[in-house]
C-alpha cells in the first residue's frame, strides 16, 4: 500500500509540474468535475484528495470520465513501455494500436498471442484497468475525432471508417467520451470541419495529422537514414535537410495508402498526411508511422541511462532525443535487409504491385512475400513469411521470430538482429559482432545508434 501511495504521490508531483514527460504513461482524473486529463493538461491542478490515476485512457473512460476538452488527453503518444515489454501486455497493446481486434475481435487478438480469449481479458484488465474490447474502442473514438475534425466525410461513413460496428455504439460511445453529439464535435470551435463536400473528395484530399512525440525529437537524424533508405517507386525523400518531407506507400489490410511526413515541426508533434483508398486502414496507418518514426519513444529514459556512460555521454548531449527508426512494413524491412537495395529496386518493378493511380515517382507496393517465393536469395525468407513459419506483426513474439529468422537459409544472425531491431522495433538490440554493454539496457539499440553517428565537433 505504501509503494502505491508513494507512486501516486510521484505522479501527482508531475501533474502539479505540469510534466509532459509523463503523456501517455499515465492518466487522472478529477472526480469532481467528471473528467480525465493528461498530466501536462494547462487547467488548475486539482485537489489530491479529488484525483484518480489510470494507465490508460480506456479505464478511465470505463470509470465513466469524459476526455478534456483543453488537453485532448486521446491524442498523447503512447506509452513506451509497450515498445520494451515483450510480455503478453506488451505484444497485446501493439496489435491493438495495428487494429487487430477491429479487424479481427478479442478471439483473433488472443489466438496471435497464442493464450485464451478468457486470459487476455483478464490480463489486461489487471494491469491496465481495460480489456481488450475497451482498449480499442478509446482507439476508435480517437480516430472518430479526427475524422470529424479533419474531414467531411458523412458523419456514418465516419462511423464504420472508425471501426464502429454501428451507428449507435458510435454516437454512444462519442457522447460517453465527449460529452458532446458526433456533430457538436464536428463543430466546435477551433477544429474546423475539413474540405470537400463527401466520400471522395476527402479521401482525395488525405487526413491531415499531427503525430505527436515526448520531448525532443531528432528529426534530422531520422529523415537522413530515411533518405539514405528511401526505394524507389515506393519511397522519396524531398527537400533540402531541415524541411524535408518523406513519401511512402503502403499495403494495408483493406486497402493502400501513401503517407507523407514533414520533418520541420513546430511543437511537439510532426506534421503528416496519409491518403487512403479505405478509411478503415487510418488507425493501422497511423500506428505504422509512428512505428517507423519512433515516436512513441521516451528520450529522457533514453538520455539519462546513456548519458551515465562517459564514451556516450556527449554524443547524448550533442543529440538529445535521437530515435532509434523502425520499419513501416516488417515484412519488406527484412526482404530488403536480406538481398540488398539495389535488388530491392529491381523487384520492386519487376515484382511490385502498381498503383492504380500514381503520385510523384511513387508508382508500386513493394512485392508481397508470396510473389517472391521463386526469388534465388529472398525465395527461403519469403516462404517462411508467406506460411507463417517467421511472424513480423507487431504482436509476433521478438525471441521466437529471431530464432525463426536465423534458421532460415541464407539469413545471417547479424541480419535477424537487424530485423529484430527495425522490423519489431525492439530498443534493446545489440547486434551480433556488435557491443553489448549490459550498462545500456534496455536501450542498447538507442546506444548503437548514437555509435554509428559521426560524432558532433565541439564548437
Amino acid at each position: 500500500m505504501s509503494d502505491q501511495k508513494t507512486s501516486e504521490d510521484t505522479r501527482y508531483e508531475a501533474v502539479s509540474s505540469r510534466d509532459a514527460r509523463f503523456d501517455g504513461a499515465f492518466f487522472f482524473a478529477v472526480e469532481t468535475t467528471g473528467i480525465y486529463c493528461r498530466p501536462s493538461c494547462p487547467a488548475v491542478t486539482p485537489k489530491r484528495k479529488n484525483v484518480t490515476f489510470f494507465p490508460t485512457a480506456a479505464a478511465a473512460q470505463g470509470h465513466g470520465f469524459r476526455a478534456c476538452r483543453r488537453c485532448r488527453p486521446d491524442a498523447v503518444p503512447g506509452s513506451a513501455e509497450w515498445n520494451v515489454r515483450a510480455d503478453i501486455v506488451g505484444r497485446a497493446m501493439r496489435m491493438i494500436g495495428d487494429g487487430v481486434v477491429d479487424r479481427e475481435g478479442v478471439p483473433g487478438l488472443a489466438g496471435r498471442l497464442g493464450y485464451s480469449a478468457r486470459q487476455v481479458q483478464r490480463q489486461l484488465t489487471a494491469e491496465l484497468g481495460a480489456g481488450p474490447v475497451a482498449l480499442a474502442r478509446a482507439q476508435r473514438a480517437h480516430t472518430a475525432r479526427l475524422l470529424l475534425q479533419t474531414t467531411a466525410l458523412p458523419i456514418t461513413e465516419i462511423a464504420f471508417a472508425s471501426g464502429f460496428a454501428s451507428v449507435r455504439q458510435f454516437n454512444d460511445t462519442i457522447r460517453r467520451i465527449y460529452a458532446r453529439t458526433p456533430s457538436e464535435l464536428r463543430t466546435e470551435s477551433g477544429t474546423g470541419t475539413g474540405t470537400g463536400t463527401g466520400s471522395r473528395t476527402a479521401l482525395a484530399a488525405g487526413v491531415p495529422l499531427r503525430l505527436a512525440h515526448r520531448g525532443p525529437y531528432a528529426a534530422r537524424e531520422v529523415f537522413q537514414l530515411l533518405a539514405a533508405e528511401a526505394l524507389p517507386h515506393v519511397e522519396e525523400v524531398l527537400g533540402a535537410p531541415g524541411a524535408r518531407t518523406y513519401r511512402r506507400t503502403l499495403r494495408l489490410p483493406y486497402g493502400t495508402g501513401i503517407v507523407s511526413v514533414d520533418e520541420r515541426s513546430a511543437g511537439p508533434w510532426l506534421e503528416a498526411r496519409i491518403h487512403l483508398t479505405d478509411l478503415r486502414d487510418l488507425t493501422t496507418a497511423v500506428q505504422r508511422l509512428r512505428r517507423l518514426l519512433d515516436l512513441d519513444a521516451d528520450p529522457y529514459a533514453v538520455g539519462e541511462r546513456l548519458a551515465a556512460d562517459p564514451e556516450l555521454a556527449a554524443r547524448v548531449a550533442a543529440r538529445p532525443g535521437l530515435r532509434s527508426p523502425g520499419a513501416a512494413d516488417p515484412e519488406e524491412f527484412a526482404v530488403r535487409t536480406l538481398i540488398g537495395a539495389e535488388e530491392a529496386a529491381r523487384l520492386v518493378t519487376a515484382h511490385g504491385t502498381p498503383l492504380d493511380s500514381a503520385c510523384g515517382t511513387l508508382t508500386h507496393l513493394f512485392p508481397e512475400p508470396a510473389a517472391l517465393t521463386a526469388h534465388p536469395v529472398a525465395g527461403p525468407l519469403a516462404e517462411a513469411l508467406a506460411t507463417g513459419a517467421v511472424r513480423l506483426d507487431p504482436g509476433a513474439d521478438r525471441d521466437e521470430a529471431e530464432r525463426a529468422l536465423r534458421a532460415v537459409p541464407g539469413v545471417t544472425a547479424a541480419q535477424a538482429a537487424l530485423v529484430r531491431m527495425r522490423a519489431l522495433g525492439d530498443p534493446d538490440v545489440a547486434p551480433e559482432g556488435g557491443p553489448d554493454a549490459e550498462a545500456w539496457r534496455p536501450w542498447r539499440s538507442y546506444a548503437l545508434r548514437y555509435l554509428e553517428l559521426a560524432p558532433v565537433p565541439a564548437e
